[in-house]
């Protein structure tokens, strides 16, 4: 996995990872009281840190991927409150900016095996 061109480190695939895990548990215990949308059933499967760790790129879905675009809708209205949540969780220099991305691999996974099994009827 390349970001410009350039791998991806140890550092930002641990902070990456870090982040998930909080994002995790903040969203299972509804930590993050966002109005109208219950944090439960948003599982986050990937978080993807900038080179300089300002950034992450959260892929989320809901579960059954009913009304995922409205769910990361939402995520992006409120992510200063998930952010705000999120801070007192992670111990950094700085916190990165969060943007929230719906996350269509399950969707790719699916045809990919659509096709398969097409091909091998």
């Amino acid at each position: 996995m390349t970001s410009l061109g350039k791998p991806v480190t140890q550092r930002q695939l641990r902070v990456g990872e870090m982040i998930k895990q909080a994002l995790g548990i903040l969203f299972i215990r509804d930590e993050a009281k966002l109005p109208n949308l219950s944090t439960k059933e948003i599982t986050v499967t990937e978080v993807r840190m900038s080179p300089d760790l300002k950034t992450a790129k959260i892929f989320v879905m809901p579960l059954g991927g009913k009304d995922a675009e409205e769910v990361v809708a939402k995520l992006k209205e409120f992510s200063f409150v998930i952010r705000k949540v999120l801070s007192k969780k992670i111990v950094m220099k700085f916190l990165p900016k969060l943007f929230f991305v719906k996350d269509d691999s399950f969707d790719y996974a699916e045809k990919i095996e659509n096709l398969i099994k097409q091909t091998t009827k």
